[in-house]
Parts: structure tokens; sequence; C-alpha cells
């Protein structure tokens, strides 16, 4: 079967919130354009987007899921992702290869904190967008609330197309604007739509709708404003064609209305995402980077040379990687050769396939703006560019937020340290925004993410396709140890026990050295009372010690130390002896020298709905933080706050509850501080403690 032309293709991402109904509108929609023919249930696990069974668990959804239809004679690709923002990168990697975004809220919240970071990605993307106001059902449901909250986030230029019949618990069909026509639904049916009169009580509220909408429309051609200020009545194809300009270029957004769960308004959305969205030759050229920089842009045509896009890698225990991928020129056919120009690697490609959430269907080719599957490319994942052969072009990597929510693990036996360390790989390949590596200061093996929820997820992953299982533990605070005045100090290492001994002696005075400075070692040897062999001994012995500290065993940093003195022994001294005694010395110089705790300071960007800014604000102070200051940022206010990270690593789970799970935030490192007194003595005597137990054991 040919490919379909890039005129002929719609490319669409469901974003929004969490709880919003997405998965639900995605299983209406492949109902309503005969993909399925029952309507699946995320509660029951049964929805075609939901697949995993960890998803099913936790009843949301944790990966974009990519389905393929035809409607119309149009192929259109639709991704479902998640709401969650845990995994925030299956919606921005979404985001970067479709042609327009649904935006789904819901009708009770509005715009909520996720919605309003997703738009303005989706502008920073210059994708044309739709908003969908959903669970208009549901108990304190308010579709004009929802709209003027989405007017107050993003602007004016969001406008109605249709409005709700009915209130809450009994919304029953949708008023066109366009035409001024009204459907009532009756069941779930297929297009279980009839045409109505415009009840009474809705005329005059219609009217004054459709006037902002056609105030909207007639901006986008001068023309057609001239004639509707004029009072000449617009056509339905005028109007259509200048909604469709309106929102192609990224001037207007309508708004249109329903209930997935119910199948109610599905039909109408699935006739916008074909007729008022654009297909990928519509859209025209995306931008790219060649050599040296320079821009380059791709056009959706079949003859020019492949370029194709990897934006998502899922890890199969038995397939190996599937990777996703969308074509932006030329043509990718099953059973061909491509070149990585990201990985400079030559590729087999074997069976390509449409993905239907969990099943695939087999295909011969891709052409130029289809999206599609691909099994066991060697080194090709996401972010990778695939092309005919070899090319400099690639695209910017996309911008995800650092993990903030971090772990201790360790394999739970001996056997699973193999496979932990493959499953963590192989997941670290599918999800970019988790950070594994070992702490170089504890020694201790580290997994990050984007919460706590996001880094259970990937355990429950390791265990479930891969059998490996780990074991979590909070990480430990990277403290580390200084001094505040100058100190001197002798270390002599002697020891006799027949034969050779060992014999080391030195002097040294250690100082604070300047923040940030390190460590700094000087020789001010004189007259060769310690051979110059032996110096760099006694340097190794002043490092070992630094790096276990006095105080509560965490490394020491910015001090001086100057050797000055010291005594050797023709036949005894070695380069052991004198590293021993170099550690002695330190050790008894920082006892002199008033040795005290740092700790590290992070800054964090913290964006909560405005209603929770006071309860933050106090948790932060609660936590020894010092607040920067506030600024608001589309539906959320953004809190920026200086705080201990000791104070911070278990702060997910708290600021979800504090905020209802609206809130979300980022962590960066900034400076390390003195730790006040009290708080130093209860780390110091959890340290000793520790020491102690494990001498014991």
């Amino acid at each position: 079967m040919p490919h379909k032309a890039p005129d002929r293709i719609r490319n669409v991402a469901l974003v929004g919130h969490r709880g919003s109904g997405k998965t639900s509108l995605a299983e209406a929609i492949l109902f309503e354009s005969g993909v399925v023919n029952r309507l699946g249930r995320v509660d029951d696990g049964s929805t075609v987007c939901d697949f995993e069974d960890d998803e099913h668990e936790r009843g949301m959804s944790i990966g974009a899921a990519v389905t393929s239809f035809e409607h119309d004679g149009r192929k259109v690709n639709m991704i479902d992702t998640p709401g969650e923002p845990s995994f925030v990168a299956e919606a921005l990697a979404a985001l970067r290869v479709v042609d327009a975004a649904v935006f789904v809220v819901n009708g009770v919240m509005g715009v909520e904190v996720h919605t309003d970071r997703l738009w303005r990605r989706a502008d920073e993307e210059g994708l044309p967008r739709l908003v969908f106001v959903n669970m208009l059902d549901r108990e304190r449901a308010d579709f004009f609330r929802a709209l003027e909250s989405l007017k107050s986030a993003f602007g004016q230029h969001v406008v109605a197309t249709e409005i709700p019949i009915g209130s809450e618990h009994q919304v029953r069909g949708v008023i066109d604007l366009i035409d001024m026509t009204a459907f009532e639904y009756e069941g779930e049916g297929r297009d279980g739509s009839r045409q109505v009169e415009i009840p009474e009580e809705l005329r005059e509220r219609a009217t004054e709708y459709r006037e902002k909408l056609m105030d909207e429309v007639a901006e986008n051609s001068d023309e057609l404003m001239e004639r509707y200020l004029e009072g000449e009545e617009i056509s339905h194809e005028e109007t259509v064609a200048a909604l469709k300009k309106g929102v192609t270029e990224g001037h207007l957004f309508p708004v249109t209305c329903g209930v997935a769960t119910r199948n109610l308004g599905t039909n109408r959305l699935l006739e916008a995402l074909v007729e008022d969205l654009p297909s990928p030759a519509m859209r025209g050229a995306v931008a790219a980077t060649g050599a040296d920089g320079e821009v380059v842009e791709i056009a959706p045509e079949e003859a020019a040379d492949l370029l194709a896009y990897v934006f998502k890698t899922t890890a199969d225990p038995y397939t190996g990687r599937i990777n996703m991928l969308r074509v932006y020129s030329g043509v990718l056919g099953s059973d061909s050769h491509v070149y990585n120009a990201t990985r400079r690697q030559k590729e087999r490609v074997g069976q390509l396939s449409t993905p239907e959430g969990k099943e695939t269907t087999s295909i011969d080719e891709l052409g130029p703006g289809d999206i599609g599957a691909v099994a066991k490319l060697r080194e090709t994942r996401a972010g990778d560019v695939v092309a005919a052969g070899e090319t400099d072009v690639a695209f910017a990597p996309l911008d995800l937020p650092a993990p903030v929510m971090a772990f201790a693990y360790e394999p739970k036996s001996k056997d699973n340290e193999e496979k932990a360390a493959a499953a963590i790989r192989r997941l670290s390949e599918e999800d970019p925004t988790l950070d594994v590596h070992r702490d170089a200061q504890t020694g201790e093996q580290i997994i990050a993410g984007l919460s706590q929820i996001h880094v259970e997820v990937i355990v429950d992953r390791m265990k479930r396709r891969f059998g490996a299982e780990i074991e979590l533990h909070p990480p430990r605070v990277p403290y580390l140890e200084t001094i505040r005045r100058p100190a001197k100090a002798r270390g002599r290492y002697k020891k006799q026990t027949g034969g050779r001994g060992q014999f080391g002696d030195c002097q040294i005075e250690i100082e604070p050295n300047e923040s940030g400075a390190g460590f700094e070692f000087v020789n001010a040897i004189k007259g060769g009372v310690i051979p110059g062999g032996f110096i760099p001994a006694v340097e190794k012995g002043v490092i070992e010690a630094m790096a276990g500290g006095v105080l509560a065993g965490y490394p020491m940093k910015d001090v001086k130390v100057r050797l000055f003195d010291g005594q050797h022994h023709s036949v005894d001294s070695s380069e052991m002896a004198f590293k021993i005694a170099g550690s002695m010395a330190f050790k008894q110089a920082v006892a002199e020298a008033d040795a005290y705790l740092l700790e590290p300071i992070v800054e964090m960007t913290i964006a909560v709905p405005e209603d929770a800014v006071g309860d933050v604000i106090g948790d932060l102070n609660s936590r020894r933080g010092r607040p920067l200051g506030m600024e608001p940022k589309g539906a959320a206010t953004e809190i920026k706050a200086e705080v201990p990270m000791a104070e911070v690593l278990d702060y997910a789970p708290d600021l979800r509850a504090i905020t209802g799970g609206r809130g979300d935030y980022t962590i960066e490192f900034l400076r390390y501080e003195e730790i006040p007194g009290h708080i130093a003595q209860k780390v110091v005597a959890e340290a000793q403690a520790g020491d102690e137990q494990g001498v014991r054991a």
C-alpha cells in the first residue's frame, strides 16, 4: 500500500494536566473513527493507549502512546501523552514531531500548572493549538469559567467555537457557533447526535459568543474584516477557511467541549482534527541545523533525501529497542539501509510498522510527514537523526527538566547486580530525564528522577521487564568539612619488627584556603631533611586523610598545607612510612584548626497555584529556606528560594500534599555554607553512631 501524501496526513498530540481525560478522549476518537468497536475505560484498564501494566495499576498514562487511523481520506497519527509532570519528557518529545496539539482541559479545574507549561512549550515549537474542555458532566464543572481561565492564561485569541447545552451532570449537547446549529447526543454510539433547535434560554448567550468568534475570525483577512464591519454575511466556507488560517498561523485557538467518557462532542472534535488543523504540507518546512550551525529548512518532499527524527525509544526485553520516528523528507522503506547522522553509524532497517497503541500493523514505507515505528536498530535511540547518507543536519536537543528526586540503590542480591546494571542502562535509553551515576563522594549508586513516582515506576519496570530487583534508600547528603584557622602538627611513624623498619617524620602547617580554591600543597623543605622522592608520599597521605575528614567522615575542602620540616632514616624510611606520617600530621593539625561542617545549598524554582503560595512559603521557612522572590507564570506563581539540600530530599511528596498535586519544582546546586551548630552536632552524632554500628558489625 503506497504511503500517504503529506497533505493527507494529520499529526496531533493530546496534551494537558494529569486527570483532564486525555486517554478517555483518545479512546472516544478511536471509537468514533471505527478503530475499536467498544468504548474502553481507563478505570478498568481497557483503553488502547494505556496498555502497560503499571499504567493499569496506577490509573494514569506513563508513556506517550501513538495510534494511527484513517478518517475522511486522511491518515491521523494521534499521540496520547502523559499529564503527570514526572513523565513530561514524553509530552515534550511528542510536541517536537506533531503539526498541532489538542489541549485537554478539566472542566472543573480549568487551566492547571502543567497545562500552562506545555502551552508555553507548544508556543516555542510554533504549534497550532485547539482546546477541548472535557468532563463537563462532573460536579462543579463550568465551561464558561474554564474558558475565562484559558483567556486569562493564554490571551484573548482563545475563542469558543462551541458552547454546551445543559448544566453539570446534565450536559446533553453542544451549540456550533460557526453555523449556529445545535446537536444533542443520545447514548455513546458513533455519531449519536441529532440536530435540534437552539434552546431559547441559550440563544442570547450563543449569539454573544458567536460575535466574539467572528471578531477573531475576521481579523485573519482584511477583506473579511471590512465586509464583517459593514454587516455583510460571511459564508460557512469563508469562515472555516479563515479559521483554519488563523489556527495554522498561531493567531487563533478554538475551544471545543464535550464529555469523552460519554462520547459527547467527540465526532465534532474528530472533524476539527482533519478540517481545522494543518497537514505537514500546510505547515511547510521545519528548521534544523547543518554544518557550522547554519539553519537548514527541511520540506516534506518525496523526492528529497531521507531525513527522519527519532522521538521515542522503548526498551523491550524480547524485541530490543523499538524506535518511534517521524519522516521529515524523502521516503523510508522496510528492509533498507540508513545512516544514523547523530552517532555516525550505518543501520539496517527491518520491518516498518504503524502503531495502534500496543498493537502494530506492518507497512512497506513511510513518506514525508508520516510517523511510524521500527524495531531492532542496533545503535539508534531517541533524539537521533536518521538519513539516507552522511549529513551534518541535526535538531536541537529537547530542553528537559533536571532530575530532582534522588535515591541511593543497591541490588537485592548478588545475582541481581548484572541484571540491574543492564536494566538501568536500557531504561536510561528510554527515558532521558533519568540520571544514574555513582556519587564520587559517598560511593553510593544513585538513581534520580523527576519525582518519587518517576523513580518508583523505573524500579517497577526493572523488575517487570528485566527481572532485576533493587532496594532504594534516601541518599546521603554530601556534606564537606573545612577549617577556620591555621595550625601546626608533627607526624612521626616509627615501626621496628626485626630486620628493616619503617620510619617517616614530617612537620606541616595547615591554613584555610580561599573559598572554592580547593586543596593546595606547598613543599617548603630545605636542606634535604626529607628526600625529594618521599615528598609526594607525604602529599598523598594528606590527601587520603582529607578524603575521610575528621569530624564526621566527610571530605575536606579549601585547605592549604605547607610541609616545612621533618626527618628521614637512610635505611628505614620509605614512601609508605612518609605517607602514614603525612596522614597522622594532617589529622593532628586539623584537631587544632577549629574544623567545621559545610552543607550544600540549592536554589529551588517552585511553580504552584496562587492559592497555595502562602502554604508553600511557610513550609520553605520551616526547612530553613530563604525565599528570593515570586513571579506570575501563566496560571501559576513561580517561587525561587535557597534551601539546604538536607531539608528537601523528601520535598516531592510534601509539595504534592500541600498543592493537591498541582505544584512541581526544579533544583540547582548553588554553593556550600556552614551548618548551624545544633544541626552540625546532630550530623556528627549520627556519623559517630554509624561508625560504632559498623565496628560492632
